[in-house]
């Protein structure tokens, strides 16, 4: 009888730990549905640029890990020289479109007139709710 009970104790004991821990597995990341995501793009430069005219554009875009696009938006072509120092940071703060949850690329793109195109580019990873994406105009 007094086997009967240990085992019995015992089984119980061990469905009950194996149902109320909840698992996560290395590399899992719990996703809150329910939390909004949120991207807060920051540009700015701490050099000198009051003597470049030159034009520039800014792109800022949320794209899923497959190239899809969620969300971008283009700034108004500036001169370099306008592009603010850090303590007059420019700010763009934007919702995931439908709070996708999965692995995010968050960017800013630019083009110099005349010169060329690059980009600054971050993840944003699942799990995740809020995103700074600093980017330091060099």
């Amino acid at each position: 009888m007094k086997k009967k009970s240990v085992l019995s104790i015992l089984i119980i004991s061990i469905i009950m730990i194996g149902t109320s821990c909840k698992k996560y597995m290395s590399g899992d990341m719990p996703v809150h549905p329910n939390v909004p995501r949120l991207v807060q793009f920051d540009l700015y430069t701490d050099k000198d640029f009051s003597h470049d005219n030159n034009i520039i554009t800014f792109k800022i875009s949320i794209q899923k890990a497959t190239d899809e696009v969620l969300w971008d938006s283009v700034l108004a072509p500036m001169q370099i020289k306008d592009i603010p120092q850090l303590a007059q940071k420019l700010v763009v703060e934007k919702y995931v479109p439908g709070n996708d949850p999965s692995l995010l690329k968050v960017d800013f793109y630019y083009s110099i007139e005349n010169v060329g195109n690059s980009w600054h580019l971050d993840s944003f990873e699942p799990g995740e709710t809020f995103k700074i994406v600093n980017f330091n105009f060099q």
